[in-house]
């Protein structure tokens, strides 16, 4: 049996740690800060790719591949873009045994690269809008990191799109930006506040960047995708010229946008509890376990095939597992699969048999039943749909609850250092104001649309807008 997780509540940093790796989601790399993502894990991720990629291929876009090493001039060309990656870049400096002429830097981010292929494929405003996405993998050389969280090599999907117009731009890194959040919400089971980030927190080199900011029970902000308006920077230093309606030569406007296996991070943390996981029904990768209940001078094979053929019944609507390992007691099993945060457990016994029944069992503990074997699928349908509900429920009241508005730095600068949360505040644009965050440790996560507070949280001036300001990961 696994050891005990940390307790949740005075050590969520290591409990986050433990849950990882004992749910087997990920395990350690050889290679600092990477990480091997484990079948299960893999599935999880492979559910939430479904769901995205086909709403991205419902909204126009087609996947490509690009190469993982990019020629370092390109991210010479956008100086911007450069130097907010630069310390992060890893270099190729050397190559079939020798030193190469020009280095290569493994992407951080596709940008470059797809900028200059575009400026091949576009020649008329008849190739516009050009909609492509990539399914792959960067390496950012972080310090710090966490799995899923924060990883030197992050797998992801990031979308590159071009555009005759400004507005046409807009309004597609405004539209993924609400896909993400529908992915968030109505799949994760996480409420999330979609908004513009401050200049000082865009992508680099982009005019604009908006992100979905959660918020997980530790009290920190957790960025679960960015969109972004490139505008015509890079298809300037890319000479992407295309001839327009009127026969002149002009550049398109660009977007990216991108999700990684952050929101893989993102589920474990706000939905799980001191025994493991607690994976959304719409994304998981087992949606009930079967657990045959064996007893001593029974028909345990009678129990045995009738687990199976409960399984037969419900596996063209659901993914079910039997778990008939007989070397392993009841509890050992329920603690397993309580642990990988299997949403239902079907207990089958001797007397279950006799009664044409079986004993349904959720993983939020909501509800023990027996449920006549004839009714089993209606009744798992409603309470995996009971689950997603109410997952989503609780984690929007741990938002309402955390999520505070106040005047002044001074007002909330201990809280937020003690218990983070979310704080609304006003902001009057000054990078100066901006700065004063980072003593707590602190950042602006996003511009918001609602303006409750008139002053700025930290001069004198007059507020400009309301921003919401939490520590993160």
């Amino acid at each position: 049996m696994a050891k005990k997780l940390p307790d949740i509540k005075q050590d969520f940093a290591q409990w986050y740690q433990e849950i990882v790796y004992q749910a087997e989601l990920a395990d350690t790399s050889p290679v600092k800060g990477c990480m091997v993502i484990r079948p299960y894990g893999n599935s999880l991720w492979e559910n939430i790719k479904s769901v995205l990629d086909a709403k991205i291929k419902e909204t126009g876009h087609q996947n490509a591949l690009f190469p993982l090493l990019i020629p370092q001039k390109f991210l010479t060309k956008e100086a911007e873009h450069v130097e907010g990656f630069s310390p992060e870049l890893a270099v190729v400096t050397h190559a079939g045994g020798k030193e190469l002429e020009e280095p290569l830097v493994i992407r951080p981010t596709s940008e470059t690269i797809i900028h200059y292929m575009f400026a091949k494929w576009i020649h008329s405003w008849r190739d516009l809008p050009l909609k492509i996405n990539q399914w792959g993998n960067v390496v950012r050389w972080e310090m710090r990191t966490r799995p899923f969280l924060r990883t030197t090599e992050i797998f992801w999907q990031e979308g590159h799109t071009a555009h005759e117009t400004a507005e046409e731009a807009a309004e597609e890194a405004d539209l993924m930006l609400q896909e993400y959040k529908k992915l968030a919400e109505d799949y994760l089971a996480i409420p999330v506040v979609a908004g513009q980030k401050s200049e000082s927190e865009k992508f680099p080199g982009a005019d604009k960047t908006m992100s979905i900011e959660g918020m997980m029970p530790d009290g920190k902000a957790l960025q679960m995708g960015t969109s972004h308006i490139i505008s015509q920077n890079f298809a300037k230093v890319f000479e992407m010229t295309y001839q327009d309606r009127k026969g002149s030569m002009v550049y398109p406007f660009l977007t990216s946008w991108g999700m990684s296996t952050r929101v893989v991070g993102a589920v474990v943390m706000a939905h799980g509890d001191e025994k493991g996981l607690i994976i959304p029904p719409k994304v998981a990768p087992i949606h009930a376990v079967v657990v045959p209940i064996l007893k001593k001078d029974a028909d345990n094979k009678a129990v045995l095939e009738a687990a199976v053929a409960i399984k037969d019944a419900l596996k063209k609507d659901f993914s079910i597992v039997v778990d008939d390992d007989d070397s392993k007691s009841p509890g050992a099993k329920f603690y397993k699969w309580e642990l990988k945060g299997v949403p239902l457990r079907i207990e089958i016994g001797p007397r279950d048999l006799e009664s044409g029944q079986a004993v349904v069992v959720d993983r939020l503990g909501l509800e023990k039943k027996a449920v006549l074997l004839s009714e089993l699928p209606q009744y798992i349908v409603d309470q995996l749909d009971l689950i997603q509900k109410t997952l989503f429920e609780r984690a929007e009241k741990r938002l309402k609850d955390q999520w505070c508005v106040r005047n002044k730095f001074s007002e909330f600068k201990d809280d937020l250092v003690k218990q983070g949360g979310f704080y609304q505040v006003g902001w009057c644009g000054s990078v100066e104001c901006e700065k004063a965050l980072k003593e707590s440790q602190a950042t602006i996560r996003c511009l918001l649309e609602e303006k409750k507070v008139t002053d700025c949280f930290y001069c004198d001036k007059k507020s400009e807008c309301d921003v919401l300001v939490a520590k993160a990961y």
